[in-house]
């Protein structure tokens, strides 16, 4: 079995924690760009307990590669703006079919609609459950989570 997908600890025994916190609030933020600005089909994945990869992955079909590059950049800009640096980046801005942004707690997966459906992420992990979230109000000041 390939250790690095397999579960470091049992669901049960996940305590949440203020990292917890902020790695689902990054999340939840992340979605909410993607979802702004023209990312179709955006799903939060909370992986907590069931890998040691990250503790969420945020997934979208973007509707061009220039479209996926934008979002990326106002993802990353965000982040930055919260103090956090990606890890690691990968696919080519403005030639790509699939962009990644590793945050460690956060892996944020924008793919074109051919490559979303073949690697099928959500089924791949489809144990792990999603993250209800809105689009942000700022009408009413709601944070976006969804109960």
């Amino acid at each position: 079995m390939d250790t690095m997908f397999e579960a470091s600890t049992s669901r049960a025994s996940v305590e949440p924690c203020a990292a917890d916190s902020d790695a689902a609030a990054f999340a939840v933020a992340a979605a909410r760009i993607a979802a702004e600005h023209k990312t179709e089909d955006v799903a939060v994945l909370d992986l907590r307990g069931l890998s040691s990869v990250a503790d969420f992955f945020v997934i979208g079909t973007g509707t061009s590669d220039r479209q996926m590059g934008s979002v990326l950049d106002l993802i990353e800009r965000h982040a930055k703006e919260l103090g956090r640096a990606p890890f690691k980046l990968s696919g080519p801005r403005g030639a790509a079919s699939w962009l990644l942004a590793d945050y460690v707690d956060v892996v944020v997966h924008l793919f074109d609609q051919k490559r979303r459906s073949y690697y099928a992420l959500e089924d791949l992990w489809g144990d792990a459950p999603r993250i209800a979230w809105n689009p942000r109000d700022a009408a009413d000041g709601e944070d976006g989570l969804g109960a």
